[in-house]
């Protein structure tokens, strides 16, 4: 007998192996679960522009980067004694102008190269709550705490994120036809615009993604990470201390879900191998001048150097950096 309410992830229609290119842009879910993919080898660009909430957002960053148009001065603005880029994440803010603009160039170019070439492009939607500027009604995807009054709060429609996201699928497939698109809604609850316009958000998102599947059946995807945080995983014990965010477990378990959903058996063995050897890699030993210290190195040496022959397209180098060899 199930004490619980399992969630059906269906049948694994995206597989993932370890020569796929992907891209990942969305919220903070995007992050966790990139990291993931990064820590077990798998070829993946994160947020380009930094977490983004909103659908619209997510598709601005999307469509600047199908022109290939960096960014100058005239995008980016000065507030508090830090320069700041609406379509980007604080983490790309800096006191100083070049610093600023070299952050968000650096990656910017990154992506621009990798996008014609990604097999797979995980998008991952946080809210459908927009904010958008009075002086020229543009979508911001950050406020970077600028006053509230200097803004204008609404919640995108399923019709304007329907459109939005047809025209640019199009011209997504129009530069790569091979790409296939992984869309989820991110498992972490908005409730400051309150419980019931986070579930109202929520519902958006997942009636216009299921909209985009209808119309692109061959291209686009969809995990369930939010059924399956509020119905699987709904004790509060797999929430962090704001009550909100999923805790190191949760994301554990969701990956593990999104594992059975996008890798063969072949690719999970690989994952375990590799597993290993990171975990050796980690260790930080009390005693590193000892001779079991040193017998324990040589055998992880070994185990990777193993590894990189049996997986010649997986790059070890930055472990043979860390370990000298």
């Amino acid at each position: 007998m199930e004490f619980r309410t399992c969630v059906d992830i269906g049948e694994g229609e995206v597989m993932i192996n370890h020569n796929t290119e992907m891209m990942m842009l969305g919220s903070c879910f995007s992050e966790e679960i990139g990291r993931k993919l990064l820590d077990h080898k798998f070829r993946v660009e994160i947020n380009p522009f930094g977490i983004l909430y909103n659908p619209f957002s997510v598709s601005e960053a999307l469509k600047r980067l199908i022109s290939g148009n960096p960014f100058s001065e005239s995008d980016l603005f000065l507030y508090n004694g830090m320069y700041h880029s609406p379509m980007h994440h604080g983490v790309f803010s800096s006191p100083r102008l070049e610093e600023s603009l070299q952050l968000i160039n650096n990656r910017f170019e990154k992506a621009v190269a990798l996008l014609p070439l990604t097999d797979l492009l995980m998008v991952t939607f946080g809210t459908s709550w927009i904010y958008r500027r009075k002086d020229d009604d543009k979508i911001v995807a950050n406020c970077h705490k600028l006053p509230a009054n200097q803004f204008e709060r609404t919640r995108l429609s399923l019709e304007e994120i329907t459109l939005e996201w047809q025209i640019l699928i199009k011209r997504l497939i129009q530069l790569n036809p091979r790409m296939k698109l992984l869309f989820t809604v991110s498992p972490v609850r908005h409730m400051k615009d309150g419980a019931h316009e986070n579930q109202l958000s929520k519902a958006t998102l997942q009636l216009a993604i299921e909209r985009l599947q209808v119309l692109f059946p061959k291209q686009i995807f969809y995990f369930p990470a939010y059924e399956i945080m509020i119905d699987e995983l709904r004790d509060y014990r797999f929430y962090g201390d704001d009550m909100l965010h999923p805790t190191s477990l949760a994301v554990n378990y969701i990956w593990e879900k999104f594992s059975l959903f996008c890798f063969s058996h072949e690719t999970e063995e690989v994952n375990k191998e590799w597993s290993v050897i990171r975990q050796a890699l980690e260790h930080r030993p009390l005693h590193p001048d000892s001779e079991a210290f040193y017998r324990f190195r040589q055998q992880t040496e070994d185990k990777l150097e193993a590894f990189a022959r049996r997986h010649p397209s997986i790059s070890c180098d930055e472990e043979r950096k860390k370990l000298n060899l």
